[in-house]
């Protein structure tokens, strides 16, 4: 079992965030999909192997790259799944702010269980994790099935250590959240990134590099270096209201949403930077 030790100093930096990011959900959607999912995960799992079908020939490789699963199985989804995660974790931040964290953790299932010092995940690796008094950080996730949590250690820059949370649909839910129409073609992470993707996504509404880099789990300059990418490429707008910075995506923008990826695209390309031209698939 895992042992996670709390100082005073840890509770009061432990906070609550949407995602853990585009990467780790990405590695436990891999994982649910190769280990096969329950009956929430069925019409997810069908369409995304129809998608690497599509792409990859009959036989679908059974470890696609992390490109090619980011576009079969996250991209399409990925303004719902965090729509979904927001609201699980603003309800959870409501318990936690009316009842403590000792209900928070509580909420975690009958595998997690707390003593006032010590967190410990009977699931988990037979270790002590210290927090050095950088609190923790916990965030649902839509694609953690087969368990109630999972430590993820932080690393440079991001000092917080990250414990995901498992918050699977219900029917009703899962309906909304694999639900096919109006999806995009999924080309959009292959031509900007799988971060700059989802932060596109986010964009939808305007919102600050801070807030930006905290719905995405990922430190505030590189949600900076993003936009600034982003921006260059015709894809969001910048501007400041008093001392507030603001992001928004462009016409432009929102016709790579809307999955109009071909006319766009042309125009991306002829508008981009050099390095943007062809961008990582994993950025």
């Amino acid at each position: 079992m895992q042992r996670i030790h709390f100082t005073a100093a840890d509770i009061a930096r432990t906070r609550l965030r949407t995602t853990a990011g585009p990467e780790i959900e990405a590695g436990l959607a891999r994982e649910l999909f190769a280990s096969g999912a329950g009956n929430a995960y069925a019409r997810w799992r069908r369409q995304v192997y129809q998608r690497l079908r599509a792409r990859n020939g009959p036989q679908p490789s059974s470890a696609p790259t992390t490109a090619d699963f980011w576009r079969a199985a996250l991209a399409p989804y990925w303004s719902r799944v965090l729509a979904y995660c927001e609201a699980e974790s603003d309800a959870r931040g409501r318990l936690a702010m009316t009842r403590g964290v000792e209900e928070l953790f509580a909420t975690l299932g009958r595998r997690v269980t707390w003593n006032g010092q010590v967190l410990t995940l009977h699931d988990g690796p037979d270790e002590d994790v210290r927090l050095g008094g950088q609190g923790l950080v916990l965030s649902p996730s839509v694609f953690l099935a087969h368990r109630p949590a999972r430590l993820f250690h932080g690393d440079p820059p991001r000092a917080q250590a990250a414990l995901v949370f498992s918050a699977p649909p219900d029917g009703e839910q899962s309906d909304v959240l694999w639900d096919e129409t109006g999806l995009s073609s999924g080309a959009l992470g292959a031509l900007v990134g799988q971060t700059r993707a989802a932060a596109l996504q986010e964009l939808r509404v305007s919102c600050t590099t801070g807030q930006l880099a905290d719905r995405l789990g990922v430190s505030a300059p590189c949600a900076s270096q993003h936009t600034a990418v982003l921006r260059q490429s015709g894809l969001i707008t910048t501007r400041r209201v008093r001392n507030t910075v603001l992001h928004s995506v462009t016409p432009l923008g929102m016709a790579l949403l809307d999955g109009k990826v071909l006319a766009a695209a042309a125009r991306v390309s002829a508008q981009a930077p050099g390095p943007f031209a062809l961008p990582s698939a994993t950025a």
